[in-house]
């Protein structure tokens, strides 16, 4: 529940007024500790300035300090800054119902303001004995919100509100600016996004799409992959990779996994290539890229080009190098909980060669290479003008976010480290490798998990995921479950298991993928994990080491 305060709780908190100072401020307190999101209404602003600068004036004058109103308005407003510095502002919608015909117009929006949220999402935390009666489902006093209970301490696998929390001013800003120039397709802010995602990873075009899902198959489209070819892929991933080859009449031709990373193997990929492949697929899997280099080098001399599926990989490096330029064609998600996501679907495509740039611009407007001139067979594969504005609000955060994940995924590192005594054994690639990654610098993990993908030393990840290969993985997961800790699989089903697919492929043609998809299990990552809830998730996943 989230609590939206009140003018007099405000006032009864900034000037220790008693004896509503002390509940007020216990009531804030519990809330902070319990994370509950705290709210100012900010059509409220002139009220609380006014109310506390009057209370403040009375309070020199029956003291008889010689203060000048302009200091005592000074007083008013450092306290209010002081007081609002971890709050929300949240502002009612227009024309909500009737607000001058009530009893008092900034109470009524007040409760309009509640009303923009589910019902028992938000209180309003107040005195105000008229409003607790007439809207006991929308109000709560300090008294009655510290005689609550504990809220329900399940932890989130990922945590989009503290997120937004951080970002709000900029991300209404940009959300406004679009609702007031009306631009809702392929308006200023999809170019101001392609341009910036595109010096982000150094690729000389960035093309921005509906999702992930277009963005691979408006590449395959643009390379004229159809009927009859083939293109290489990985069966351990998301069903979207294989789809879209599917989509297009294609025939995915599925290559086992590496058992570091989960990562395409390349050294099994030359086996599988025949006259109709068309192209290569990797997946840059949990955050971490491929061995594109080798990937790329296989590509080069049977002359195929190479998508990277980087939907869990951008902002990640390799070789000094952004994931998403590392091939001919490098493709990205922006769904909700991709490390860079927005609110809803998105994606884009990286390229540097102009004539695919162009032919994917083409293609994601229906073919379009002039209005009503169709020079192509195309989608509607735009990404709408919102959702750029919500990314670009959060572009500017994205590199701190990395540091954070990377951080946080350092810390399960330690926490999960092998105790003094019998080391695991690292995996082979691994062997004394360079400090280029900070997390290869970590001892083993105890013997009984591997993380997934293995730190390599020559890349980077952004730990979109933090897997671990964990043996009965199922009891596992319910022990967690049970002391309020969320797991999660990708992927429990390699695509050629899948019933869609499996006529492709038997399942023992890639037995790693089939290992790891018993195996794996993804613990709660995201860049404000705390350190006390990592704490608690390693002692439940240990317990019975």
């Amino acid at each position: 529940m989230n609590l939206l305060i009140d003018v007099n709780v405000v006032i009864d908190i900034c000037t220790q007024r008693k004896p509503h100072a002390e509940p007020s401020a216990i009531a804030l307190e519990i809330a902070k500790l319990n994370h509950v999101r705290l709210w100012l209404y900010a059509g409220s602003t002139q009220t609380l300035e006014y109310n506390l600068y009057r209370h403040l004036r009375q309070e020199n004058l029956e003291a008889g300090r010689p203060l000048s109103n302009a200091a005592v308005l000074a007083n008013a407003r450092r306290l209010l800054s002081e007081f609002v510095t971890d709050k929300q502002w949240l502002a009612a919608l227009a024309a909500e119902g009737p607000v001058f015909d009530t009893q008092d117009p900034e109470d009524a929006q007040l409760i309009r303001a509640i009303e923009r949220f589910p019902l028992g999402h938000i209180r309003l935390l107040t005195r105000d004995e008229r409003l607790l009666t007439e809207y006991p489902d929308q109000t709560i006093s300090p008294d009655a919100y510290c005689k609550l209970g504990q809220p329900d301490q399940r932890l989130d696998f990922i945590d989009l509100k503290t997120q937004q929390d951080a970002i709000r001013p900029a991300l209404e800003q940009q959300i406004h600016r679009v609702l007031h120039h009306g631009q809702y397709i392929l308006g200023p802010e999809v170019r101001e996004l392609e341009a910036r995602l595109a010096a982000y990873t150094g690729a000389r075009h960035c093309i921005t799409v509906a999702s992930g899902t277009e963005a691979l198959l408006i590449s395959l489209m643009a390379l004229g992959i159809g009927p009859g070819d083939e293109v290489i892929t990985t069966p351990f991933t998301f069903v979207a990779t294989a789809e879209v080859i599917v989509l297009v009449g294609a025939t995915p031709v599925f290559v086992d996994i590496e058992p570091e990373t989960c990562n395409l193997d390349a050294r099994l990929i030359e086996a599988k290539l025949s006259p109709r492949t068309k192209a290569i697929l990797p997946v840059s899997l949990y955050g971490q890229p491929a061995d594109m280099d080798a990937i790329n080098a296989i590509a080069a001399r049977h002359g195929l080009p190479v998508i990277e599926d980087a939907a869990q990989s951008f902002g990640a490096t390799y070789k000094g190098r952004q994931s998403g330029n590392l091939s001919t064609l490098g493709c990205t998600s922006f769904f909700p909980s991709k490390p860079l996501g927005c609110y809803g679907d998105g994606g884009a495509i990286f390229t540097s060669d102009d004539a695919l740039a162009q032919a994917c611009r083409e293609i994601r407007v229906h073919g379009q290479s002039q209005r009503y001139v169709h020079t192509r067979i195309g989608v509607g594969g735009r990404m709408d003008t919102l959702q750029c504005a919500i990314v670009l609000a959060k572009l500017d955060r994205f590199d701190q976010e990395i540091a954070q994940r990377q951080a946080v995924a350092r810390r399960y590192h330690a926490l999960l480290a092998q105790p003094e005594g019998p080391r695991a054994k690292t995996p082979s690639r691994q062997a004394d490798p360079p400090p280029q990654n900070p997390l290869c610098a970590f001892a083993p993990l105890r013997e009984t998990f591997q993380l997934l993908p293995w730190p390599q030393a020559d890349r980077t990840s952004v730990f979109a995921q933090y897997t671990l290969r964990v043996p009965d993985r199922d009891a596992l997961q319910a022990r967690l479950q049970a002391a309020g800790i969320p797991t999660a699989v990708h992927y429990p089903v390699p695509l050629n298991e899948q019933p869609a697919y499996a006529h492709l492929c038997c399942p023992n043609c890639t037995p790693m993928a089939r290992q790891m998809a018993r195996e794996v299990m993804s613990l709660p990552m995201h860049p404000n994990l705390r350190a006390a809830d990592q704490d608690c998730i390693v002692a439940a996943l240990t317990a019975d080491i």
